[in-house]
This record gives structure tokens, C-alpha cells and sequence, in this order.
């Protein structure tokens, strides 16, 4: 793991998710850029192979018979480039939480470390693997909602309706380390979901961002407006300033035939609302993807969502080639930098529509 030392939120989810299903132990880390507080971190957590500086790790590891297969990067947005660069370098699988870097430009520089690697990169995005996000991409594949018309996506916090000094506000709220603001931090969430489940991306935004916390120098509020090729519109809404909601992330998609619509608050049910006749309310005990631990009925949740990913992560790096499609990955992480370039492009035209460059 690179990052995840003391005071970090992500990295102990991914420790948990990781170890769920015992296919990965954690044996090596840079847990943090100040080596006192990395040292301290890897004691803490009972790792021997402790390192000061992510580059001085994957070389090592990469040169150990028993060296690390795969690394876990939960640090600040701005340090993901230069360390996936290094670990796919050496050869070494790459976890990464999102979104995928803070700019376009270290986005491409990861794409091109991939492509001259013979090792895997994945995007934690962890909601498309709960069980009923993804028993709604098989819905909306095989038709079951007619042909796309509406999508909304909507992902609202209001964790920072005020100025907060806490580590993890500092680093999301600084252009430097962030990139973006809520765009990036849980609007790539939104906008992953929903080119997740429906299998379509759209092609321009018109988008309004505003920073409604005085002196913030990135975006809080984010409205945007979806236009996609096949004619289908849609609106995504990001927020961390809508107090009152601690983590209410949903999804609506609606079809010529059927509608659908999940709420992260009640993740195991998904309604399937027909055109004609009752809606019905869809649990694990209908899911095919068989993406859970416990029987229907015992609840699972944001813990289970990324220990999904690990487990299929895995599996593909095993050779299993038929998880691969449920995994995101590179294109799903160039895709949300896009996203945010063209949001920020559009904002700054006072919501002119703008193309989304893929």
C-alpha cells in the first residue's frame, strides 16, 4: 500500500475490503511522505517491509522472489500518476482509488505507463460493485428498460457546508492536490454509475459550478446537464454542501419500456418500475451477479462494495479474463477526468455546452 498511514480515511477501507475474502495480505507499504509517520504506520499495522519512498519500494519489490503482486494507491489525487507510473514500471498490478489522477495530463501519463506494462491497472470505484448496481447494468442490458431516455445521477454531502480542518478537507479542497472539488471527489462517482449501468457515455455537458463556501477555491456545488448520443438526456447533480445528506448517492434511469432507480441508502433494493403495471422491488435474492457474502436479508454495504473489487481483482490477476468487464479501469478513470475537464471548460463559458473529449 502507498499512503493509508496515520489519520488517512481510504486506506483502512481497503485494508478491510482486501483481507474480506482472504485472497490478499498486506505485507509491504510507503504508508505516508514523512518516514517517522510511515514507520510508525507500518508498526501499527504489524508490516517488516516498511519504505520511506514509494519508488525505492517497487524497485525493491520488484526485485524480491516473494515481492508484492499488486500495490494499493490511497493517497491524495495529485500523488496518483507518479506512483502508479513507478509500480506499473516494475511490473507490479495497480489498485487505485479515484479518481483516476487531479489532471488530464497525469490521467495520460498513467495510460501510457499502462500500455508499455505487462501489468493491470484497476479504479476502485466501488458502488458499481454493489450487488444491485450491477443487477441493473444486466437489466438495462438485455433490455429489460427499452431504449434509454432519462438518466439521473445525483451523489450529495454536506460534510463541507463550512470551512473544515480536518486532513481530509484540507487536501480535497486544494486545487493543488484535489484537481477538482466535489466534480472530482464524488461527482467521477456519479458519473461512473451511470455509464456503469446504462453502457452509454454521454457525448456533452453544459455545466453550472459554484464554490458556496466564501474564499474555497474549488467547486462545492455541481449542476450538470447530459446530453448523449443516442438522443437520451440526463442531469447530474454533485454536492458537499447539501447539509442534511451524509452520503445520498442515487441513480434513476429511465426507458421507452421500464424505469429503474437505486439509493445508496437502501443499496439492496433496486425498483423496476414498468411502463405498464406495478413497480416491483428487486433484492439480492433476484441478483445473478452473486456479489455478496451473506444470505439476502443480512445486510452488506460500502465495505462489501470494494471488497467486491478485491476479490474480482483477484481472480483477474489469477487469469480469470471474465470478470473483466464489471471491473472499472483506465478507461473508466479517463473517462471521469474528461468529465471534470469538460465541466470546468463549460463553467467557465457560463454553461456553454461542451464536448466530451474521451
Amino acid at each position: 500500500m502507498v499512503g493509508g498511514g496515520e489519520g488517512a480515511f481510504i486506506g483502512a477501507v481497503h485494508r478491510i475490503a482486501a483481507r474480506m475474502d482472504g485472497q490478499f495480505q498486506l505485507v509491504a507499504g510507503a504508508l505516508s511522505s514523512d518516514p517517522a509517520r510511515a514507520a510508525a504506520s507500518a508498526r501499527a499495522l504489524g508490516l517488516d517491509r516498511s519504505y520511506d519512498d514509494f519508488r525505492q519500494m517497487a524497485e525493491a519489490e520488484a526485485a524480491r522472489a516473494d515481492g508484492i503482486r499488486a500495490v494499493a494507491i490511497v493517497t491524495p489525487n495529485h500523488m496518483h500518476a507518479p506512483v502508479a507510473v513507478a509500480f506499473l514500471d516494475a511490473g507490479i498490478h495497480v489498485i487505485c482509488d479515484k479518481p483516476l489522477a487531479a489532471t488530464q495530463e497525469q490521467g495520460r501519463e498513467i495510460a501510457e505507463a499502462a500500455r508499455r506494462s505487462r501489468a493491470r491497472f484497476f479504479l476502485t470505484h466501488n458502488y458499481s460493485a454493489m450487488p444491485m448496481v450491477r443487477e441493473a447494468r444486466a437489466i438495462v442490458a438485455e433490455g429489460g428498460i427499452g431504449n434509454l431516455r432519462l438518466v439521473q445521477a445525483e451523489y450529495l454531502q454536506g460534510w463541507l457546508a463550512d470551512n473544515v480542518e480536518t486532513k481530509q478537507a484540507q487536501w480535497r479542497t486544494d486545487p493543488a492536490r484535489a484537481g477538482a472539488g466535489a466534480i472530482g471527489d464524488i461527482g467521477t462517482h456519479a458519473w461512473q454509475l451511470a455509464a456503469f449501468v446504462t453502457g452509454r457515455t454521454p457525448i456533452a455537458l453544459s455545466a453550472e459550478l459554484s464554490s458556496m463556501v466564501p474564499g474555497r477555491a474549488v467547486d462545492d456545488d455541481a449542476r450538470i446537464a447530459l446530453r448523449y448520443g443516442s438522443g437520451a438526456r440526463g442531469g447530474l447533480w454533485a454536492s458537499q454542501v447539501a447539509i442534511g445528506c451524509e452520503n445520498d448517492l442515487s441513480l434513476r434511469v429511465v426507458g421507452s419500456k421500464a424505469a429503474l432507480y437505486w439509493r445508496l441508502q437502501d443499496a439492496e433494493r433496486l425498483i423496476l418500475a414498468p411502463r405498464d403495471g406495478p413497480s416491483r422491488i428487486l433484492t439480492r435474492a433476484q441478483d445473478r451477479s452473486a456479489s455478496f457474502r451473506t444470505p439476502p436479508g443480512h445486510p452488506e454495504g460500502y465495505l462489501e462494495g470494494f471488497a467486491n473489487l478485491y476479490a474480482d481483482i483477484a481472480a483477474i490477476i489469477r487469469g480469470d479474463g471474465t470478470r473483466l468487464e464489471r471491473v472499472p479501469g483506465l478507461a473508466d478513470g479517463l473517462s471521469g477526468l474528461a468529465f471534470i475537464a469538460a465541466a470546468q471548460a463549460s463553467a467557465a463559458r457560463d454553461g456553454a455546452w461542451v464536448e466530451v473529449r474521451l
